[in-house]
């Protein structure tokens, strides 16, 4: 089995979903789109990650390779392969799915709470019922056509979403660990402004060991979700 990781920046990596997929037997490749457009044939793919970043998915005009990854995501989609979106990689789901992406009214940033929403049917991803998760992100997304509501936060209705049976978008970062948490921050500190649902970087760095393994708990489960679902259903 192999797992194929679109990253858009250095400091942005797989975070706690590495050592699943590899304790999970996938072989691990990735295309860093900061320095590469060099895509392996979906053919060959039988997960794709697509993690966060600080652009935009409509800045096409500075970072081309946009285009080429929202095609990419699309067929990845079509071929129903397994796909996961963080961040960015939700809303360049989103994009790819024929939804629009633009600001949020308020940034998230740091740790905040998120809330279930209650399912529509059975063969859906299920979060807590209330979990505080870690946040990066100023843009939101509508709900691509069909996709069932996974998750909203007082701050941003649309935090994560299901297409079909193996396609899922998320906001917010299950992935974090600390040595994450600190490489954004060390890299995005210039984002840390005073909002309502914004965190100073003191306390993001205070933040305990324990919440950090509580939310890549969820994110295993969304993973076991996404890579066993097809032979529950």
């Amino acid at each position: 089995m192999r797992a194929h990781c679109l990253q858009h920046v250095p400091f942005e990596g797989l975070g706690s979903i590495e050592p699943w997929l590899t304790a999970a037997g996938y072989k691990i490749s990735c295309t860093p789109l900061f320095q590469s457009t060099n895509l392996p044939d979906l053919n060959k793919v039988d997960f794709l990650v697509v993690m966060g970043g600080p652009m935009s998915v409509n800045d096409e005009r500075q970072h081309p390779w946009l285009a080429v990854e929202k095609s990419y995501i699309r067929k990845a989609i079509e071929a129903e392969k397994s796909v996961l979106g963080v961040c960015l990689g939700a809303q360049l789901i989103a994009c790819a799915s024929g939804s629009k992406v633009y600001p949020n009214p308020v940034k998230e940033i740091g740790w905040c709470p998120i809330e279930s929403v209650p399912a529509r049917s059975q063969n859906v991803f299920r979060f807590p019922d209330s979990v505080d998760v870690f946040h990066w992100h100023g843009e939101t997304f509508d709900l691509p056509g069909g996709a069932e509501h996974l998750a909203r936060s007082s701050g941003c209705e649309n935090q994560a979403f299901q297409l079909g049976s193996s396609v899922v978008g998320m906001q917010f970062h299950l992935e974090t660990t600390p040595t994450a948490a600190e490489a954004l921050i060390a890299n995005c500190r210039d984002e840390i402004v005073p909002g309502k649902y914004v965190q100073s970087e003191t306390a993001m760095l205070s933040t305990p060991d324990s919440m950090y393994q509580k939310i890549n708990r969820i994110m295993d489960g969304v993973l076991t979700f996404l890579t066993q679902i097809k032979h529950v259903y």
